[in-house]
């Protein structure tokens, strides 16, 4: 089964064809901005990082801004800087340069201003755009798609009915060859054991446990109760009491099949099916880091409702609550209340889910596309200096 993308220089595939604008500090954020709100098809990430970061905190912001630039959906770079930060445009820019794609950088100090680097961006953005808009579309193996997957604004539906559909297509893409990455470690907090059990090797299953072990280490160092974020008040409002119960929820979304790697945020899979992600908790940050780790499409699961979307992937948004869908039809995209309704079996809400992934990996614009949803937030492991 095939569906229609961009096969890249690399051999990479994207399901988009973007033309991306990276600001590698807060500082070149507004030029950044202006340049792709003055050229119509661009895109750029609202990067509040890049300065005064050291060791693993600036290596993990290099990280997530260089795998957005190779990310295969982004057709071509402009990295925009300002010229002192201790991240550098060109540092970004020559560390995406190696998978083929057209990549540039300016400076706000070099050019001689905001003005001057709005202009030179915009006429290097319009050449890309040109290029970008003469490759075509091709028949392309679902072994090659990667798929995010993520569940925000939770309550009693997403474990009954959302988050099992979104499981039963992770298990069609991964029968189909292709890989399914499951994040969210701080909502998986009492179902460990069960993610764990189905791991390709006992050292993959003792990650997954030391994974969870770490993050209950660090949240009762804090002196803080996690219950305060997981669950949120929003998913306790909506039927969800405790964080077992949410997590008990939240893994149907790796669907049944083989846990076959566990990686760190930002990084790339190197196995196909189903691969775990060291995220927290928040959606934002989830879902830039599995961008970052490549992946080129997302389904968002969500009981209560939310806008989420990416700068440069499409965010499938649906939902098990039937009201959820009605009072929000235009940021959900599905809405499989039916099962909750009894009139639809998990995995013909899952075969909907599935046929929904082909159409969006083939051009069809997800709510937050048409809505221009580009949310973007980095993982901080780190003080600023």
């Amino acid at each position: 089964m095939n569906f229609q993308g961009y096969r890249r220089s690399n051999g990479k595939v994207g399901v988009r064809n973007h033309v991306l604008v990276i600001p590698s500090v807060v500082c070149s954020q507004g030029a950044a901005e202006a340049i792709t709100r003055n050229v119509k098809g661009s895109v750029y990430l609202a990067n509040v990082f890049g300065c005064a970061q050291v060791g693993a905190d600036r290596e993990q912001t290099k990280r997530t801004l260089v795998g957005f630039g190779t990310n295969p959906n982004v057709f071509a770079v402009l990295v925009v800087g300002n010229g002192c930060e201790n991240l550098p445009a060109k540092e970004i820019a020559e560390a995406i340069t190696p998978c083929g794609k057209r990549v540039e950088f300016i400076e706000i100090q070099e050019v001689g201003g905001t003005k001057k680097t709005i202009a030179q961006g915009k006429r290097i953005v319009k050449g890309m755009l040109a290029d970008a808009a003469a490759l075509p579309r091709e028949p392309i193996p679902l072994s090659e798609l990667i798929l995010a997957t993520e569940c925000g604004g939770s309550d009693y539906t997403s474990g009954l009915a959302s988050n099992p559909a979104l499981g039963a297509a992770s298990d069609l893409l991964v029968e189909a060859g292709g890989t399914v990455i499951l994040s969210e470690t701080t909502e998986l907090i009492g179902a460990e054991h069960l993610l764990a059990r189905r791991a390709r090797t006992p050292e993959i299953g003792k990650q997954v446990l030391d994974l969870i072990a770490w993050w209950e280490k660090e949240a009762i160092a804090t002196g803080q109760d996690i219950r305060g974020a997981n669950p949120a008040p929003g998913n306790i409002a909506g039927g969800i009491t405790t964080i077992e119960e949410k997590s008990l929820g939240c893994i149907y979304k790796g669907g049944t099949t083989t846990l076959e790697e566990v990686i760190a945020y930002a990084f790339p899979p190197t196995q196909k099916g189903l691969i775990l992600m060291n995220t927290p908790g928040h959606d934002i940050d989830q879902l830039t880091g599995m961008m970052a780790g490549g992946a080129q499409i997302a389904v968002f699961t969500t009981g209560r409702g939310t806008p989420t979307g990416s700068p440069i992937a499409p965010v499938i948004k649906i939902t098990g609550n039937a009201e959820t869908y009605r009072k929000m039809k235009d940021n959900n995209d599905l809405s499989v209340s039916q099962v909750v309704q009894g009139k639809e079996t998990v995995k013909e809400a899952g075969r909907r889910v599935f046929d929904e992934i082909l159409a969006v990996a083939s051009g069809k614009l997800t709510k937050a596309e048409k809505l221009g949803q580009r949310d973007f937030c980095i993982f901080k492991i780190g003080l600023n200096f």
